[in-house]
């Protein structure tokens, strides 16, 4: 498909913009005080991993040549520097939101952040012990004279670079952060007031006690944070040689190029240049950033106050014919389930599992993971089926961005127990979440599948929205078993009639899906499509859409994170509308819906709209054919485009405005299906 000259957002621009809906959310008054606090967190990690790969990646193809630039149809210069300008323009706006809003709004709850020229002689003495017992062995400071180079600091590990001056003389040092020590400590309360103090300022307080040996006038410290490219450089080539390879490279990430130094903008200027200098650091890595780094650590921000600073938790909801004390297989083998988490119950996916490696009908249990919990019980569900005599294929993907250490444990585990360890295809990452269990009835096989949009990981399921899809469908199954027997091989599948599979199918099969509402908006049917994904920016498919568009297909789209399709555009877009969901939980799900001439097909999937999800990764999308559970989720899908609340409009501006509807009743999508489901079941 012809993809020259069509309207586009680039997609690190789009995304930018995507973690500006989030800094929106830390700014919201309508949102707890503790979780805006928590947003804040979320925002500074995703912008510290937007730094080590997309930043990263951008700086390498920096390097080449001009014919190389054109044939990319973008200058990596010209957009590092608008990145750099937005998130200067961000970092402002997330200092402002922290030191002048929050910690205000902390006070008047009567808790107070203090630094270390706010404690008083009784709270400076707790500091004082503390340090000496759980702090000073921790930290050696690096001296920095002048014939000492400057050592390769760690990624994403806050410093304090330190000035120690004499008589006009200056002497330097670096102070390295104990990582395995809380960031933050309560302080004892007093008259009902509640004091908190950061790690940072407990040893900004005890500087004296760290560099007692030299002789100074004054003593300062300025917190930097340098973060680093976290590409890794591996053959794509999938071997027995390959965990080996990406150990050593997970040893290296840390040692990565440069890509942002973030500063306490405090910082004297000579004192940076000193920095700068000795490190021979880019100008264009430099952002100014405030008193306070690794804002991550502030998901585990306590709340010192009253319950309701924090959202309510509500208790997961059943579903209906599901019990944690009968056979999942016997009622899956008369219909099919669907399982919505985080409102419904992750451990369905576990009980599954765990009946799995227990019943002695069942012979094999095949699955793909992709990222697994720390403590993961699905893992242990799988180590006992195997202890069971099953005959059990786990396919972990090591190449989960920032999973892989945990990964490759998981399947060192794994092998020791027996399991059948799969690790994929030479070039192709596994993405897809599916499980496929196959049990002896009656003389004949029977197999029970588990596919899902989201990871097979017990912890993330509290927090991203999900559906987990039950069935004993011998057209899906027929095609899963399929899926699994060339994943066994190495191979991709081919040949399947009901499950749409990336490399192989997705690009025709939605193509297929989107011409044949094409045709029938000009035959003049009724014509429409609903997509909600996290990702938007394959340039094909964009294009595709607005094919679509033009033709008078009317599409909606629910997009999270990056959406380099422009909504809208007079010949281009008119039909497209954008919105995008950013809330309590992380709207992870990914959905299709086709009108198909009425009789609407709905599929889910585990696959964005991006190029590495259609043409360089395994992915599974699946068709829902049971009609009450289409149903349900295209209920859930029309409460999502009700939403007025939570809900951004995605345009050419940029601007993140809220999505206003025709209702003047405030409609809160999360809300709205927990309520849904709840009645429902």
């Amino acid at each position: 498909m012809d993809t020259k000259d069509i309207p586009l957002i680039n997609r690190e621009i789009s995304w930018l913009y995507f973690n500006d809906r989030v800094l929106q959310e830390a700014a919201d008054p309508t949102v707890p005080l503790i979780d805006r606090i928590r947003f804040l967190a979320i925002f500074s990690s995703n912008l510290d991993e937007f730094y080590r790969v997309r930043v990263a990646t951008l700086n390498r193809l920096t390097n080449l040549n001009q014919k190389s630039k054109q044939i990319l149809g973008y200058n990596p210069k010209k957009i590092l520097n608008q990145i750099k300008n937005q998130v200067v323009k961000q970092e402002r706006k997330f200092n402002n939101l922290y030191e002048n809003i929050i910690v205000k709004q902390l006070a008047e709850e009567k808790i107070f952040i203090l630094d270390e020229k706010q404690l008083n002689v009784a709270r400076g003495t707790f500091v004082k012990n503390y340090f000496r017992e759980k702090l000073l062995a921790t930290l050696v400071p690096i001296m920095l004279d002048d014939g000492n180079a400057v050592p390769e600091l760690k990624d994403r590990v806050i410093y304090f670079f330190v000035k120690l001056t004499k008589n006009k003389k200056a002497r330097y040092a670096l102070i390295e952060f104990p990582d395995n020590l809380p960031r933050f400590l309560e302080l004892p309360e007093t008259n009902r007031l509640k004091f908190i103090i950061l790690l940072d300022d407990i040893i900004r307080y005890n500087l004296e006690d760290i560099f007692f040996i030299f002789d100074h006038d004054t003593i300062e410290a300025y917190s930097i944070q340098l973060t680093r490219d976290a590409e890794l450089d591996l053959d794509k080539e999938v071997s027995e040689k390959f965990v080996d390879a990406l150990s050593k490279s997970l040893q290296k990430r840390h040692k990565g190029k440069p890509m942002r130094l973030l500063y306490d903008s405090d910082m004297p200027v000579e004192m940076l240049q000193h920095l700068v200098n000795r490190m021979n650091l880019q100008g264009e890595s430099l952002i100014p950033g405030s008193r306070y780094h690794n804002f991550k650590d502030f998901i585990k921000f306590p709340n010192a106050g009253r319950p309701e600073l924090e959202y309510a938790r509500y208790p997961q909801l059943p579903v209906s014919d599901l019990s944690f004390g009968r056979s999942l297989m016997g009622v899956i083998a008369k219909k099919d389930y669907l399982v919505s988490t985080p409102y419904q119950s992750f451990d369905y996916i576990i009980h599954f599992l765990r009946e799995a490696a227990i019943d002695p009908k069942v012979r094999e249990i095949s699955i793909a993971v992709y990222r697994l919990a720390e403590n993961s019980r699905v893992v242990h569900a799988l180590i006992n089926a195997a202890k069971n005599g099953k005959k059990v294929n786990c396919l972990v993907e090591l190449r989960a961005r920032f999973d892989e250490q945990n990964n490759i444990h998981w399947s060192n585990r794994l092998e020791e127990e027996g399991v059948k360890v799969l690790y994929g295809i030479p070039g192709y990452k596994v993405h897809s979440k599916i499980c496929l269990v196959t049990r002896a009835e009656k003389g004949k096989l029977v197999r029970y599948a588990c596919l899902s949009t989201g990871n097979f990981n017990e912890k993330t399921a509290q927090i991203y929205a999900d559906h987990t899809l039950f069935t004993a469908n011998k057209k899906i199954t027929g095609d899963l078993a399929l899926v699994f027997k060339a994943l066994i091989k190495n191979t991709l599948p081919k040949g399947l009639k009901n499950l749409i599979v990336s490399p192989v199918d997705s690009r025709p099969a939605i193509y297929k899906l989107i011409d044949n509402e094409i045709k029938n908006a000009k035959a003049g049917k009724q014509a429409y499509m609903i997509l909600k994904m996290n990702s938007l920016a394959d340039e094909q498919m964009i294009a595709k859409l607005y094919q679509a568009s033009n033709s008078g297909v009317k599409i909606q789209l629910i997009v999270r994170g990056m959406c380099c399709l422009i909504p809208g555009l007079k010949g281009y877009s008119e039909n497209i509308n954008v919105i995008s969901i950013v809330d309590k939980y992380l709207e992870h799900a990914r959905v299709h819906i086709f009108c198909n001439g009425g009789d609407e097909l709905v599929y889910l999937t585990s696959a964005d709209f991006m190029t590495r999800n259609i043409d360089n990764r395994v992915e599974v999308g699946f068709p829902v054919y049971d009609e009450a559970l289409k149903e349900e989720i295209r209920d859930m899908i029309d409460i999502q485009l009700a939403d007025n609340t939570k809900s951004r409009e995605i345009t050419a501006s940029n601007t993140n405005k809220y999505h206003k509807t025709k209702s003047d009743v405030p409609h809160r999508a999360q809300i709205e299906i927990y309520n849904y489901l709840k009645n429902k079941n």
